[in-house]
């Protein structure tokens, strides 16, 4: 039952003594954010500037691919995860994300970039789940919300930091190779990690014994849980939705503010910062979130959180001034922050501990898959409305949402709900 060659004695849920393992997991999702986030400045300039795509649609293909491999892979991930363990799935998605860096280097055409970011999808629907998964299994029911703040804060830290990073060494030495070099340096460096990383499925069999859980039982079928996850529960289907919706916002965030601002004639280095800002307040303010969500329940702050996406989204629409950027920036950082972490917490509140893993999977499943979606909405809405008119279509969308999930969701943290009801 032990993580290693130990006993059950060494075994115990809770931050505190699971500290260093929690840190390691932590960690390496910096430098899994950091993958993701040398993309958020350079890729969107490299297609208009070294590839010439002028198609939105086309040049949103990129956001795409993520999303159609991402969003899959989360649910693959989070069944083979409750089946094979938390660390091999996450030593496979590091095995996908370190040639990322250096196909984008060499990519010869548009095409290459939008293969890349196949892979790229790949590395993330593992890597970061299972970051994600393991963070819950250590710290247990009492701390979801604070582990799952520090979680996405340590991944969200790392695309902020390699937003603002790749975005100066763009405007120094250009947008290739120099950026590539750096993240190909920071996917070696999560690699290695691995190996000082732990299994924690051991937590998860302690956690359902103490909660009457019988963990040897058969799990549910797949399709079972999926059922449960997309509609058959109102609350986890307020949360699939919600997840879903915020992905839109993060598209535009990652595509449209960087052409928009360019073409207002904004250099490099400044969309760098604003993009570097916008990841920097959404990782900075979940660890609040997190731990508030503990003690204030789940769904205020998820319905919070869909509100300020929105009204970001509006202050972009009208944005020329640099400050007017900054505020939308970190309104939508802000908004994202009270919800990310605070929807994984309620679903697994929801969740069975054997099935959590498949559980989060479905639900990022649906979430990620907005990725695809909305990179495919928000081209062509762009490309018929120009980037304002696709802001305002958006910023509808996430209040459209936040109405949802106040008529779908119950509260979960107290008491805890079992998914089997």
């Amino acid at each position: 039952m032990a993580a290693r060659a130990g006993t059950a004695r060494d075994v115990r849920l809770g931050l505190g003594p699971n500290a260093w393992q929690f840190a390691l997991l932590a960690l390496d999702n910096v430098f899994v954010g950091m993958v993701v986030g040398s993309e958020r400045t350079v890729v969107p300039l490299l297609g208009r500037q070294s590839f010439a795509v002028g198609s939105l649609s086309v040049l949103l293909a990129f956001i795409v691919a993520f999303g159609l491999v991402k969003g899959p892979l989360n649910l693959v991930a989070g069944r083979l995860a409750d089946r094979w363990g938390r660390r091999p799935v996450l030593l496979l998605g590091w095995l996908c994300g370190v040639p990322v860096p250096w196909m984008l280097l060499a990519a010869p055409s548009w095409g290459w970039v939008i293969a890349a970011n196949l892979l790229l999808g790949a590395n993330q629907g593992f890597a970061w789940s299972m970051t994600v998964t393991s963070k819950i299994d250590l710290v247990g029911p009492r701390q979801r919300g604070l582990a799952l703040g520090v979680n996405e804060f340590s991944g969200y830290l790392g695309v902020a930091l390699a937003s603002a990073i790749t975005g100066a060494l763009a405007a120094s030495y250009g947008l290739r190779p120099v950026p590539f070099i750096f993240a190909g340096a920071v996917a070696l460096i999560g690699l290695l990690l691995v190996a000082a990383i732990r299994e924690t499925t051991p937590h998860v069999r302690l956690e359902a014994s103490l909660g009457g859980h019988d963990a040897d039982a058969a799990r549910p079928s797949l399709r079972h849980v999926f059922a449960l996850v997309t509609w058959r529960n109102a609350t986890l289907r307020a949360c699939s939705q919600a997840g879903f919706a915020n992905k839109f916002s993060d598209t535009a965030v990652w595509a449209l503010v960087p052409i928009a601002m360019a073409a207002q004639g904004y250099r490099v280095g400044v969309v760098g910062l604003v993009a570097g800002l916008y990841a920097l307040s959404w990782g900075s303010a979940q660890l609040f979130a997190g731990w508030l969500s503990d003690h204030a329940g789940r769904k205020p702050l998820i319905v919070a959180g869909l509100v300020l996406n929105g009204a970001g989204l509006l202050e972009a629409a009208v944005a020329h001034a640099e400050l007017t950027w900054i505020a939308a920036a970190f309104t939508m950082g802000l908004g994202t922050a009270l919800l990310y972490p605070v929807l994984l917490a309620a679903v697994s509140d929801v969740a069975d501990p054997p099935s959590r893993g498949t559980a989060l999977g479905v639900y990022r499943l649906w979430r990620d898959g907005g990725y695809a979606v909305g990179g495919v909405v928000v081209g062509v809405v762009a490309g018929r409305l120009h980037p304002d008119g696709a802001f305002l279509a958006l910023a509808l969308l996430l209040l459209l949402s936040a109405l949802a999930t106040l008529a779908w969701m119950t509260e979960t943290h107290a008491p805890r709900r079992s998914m089997r009801h």
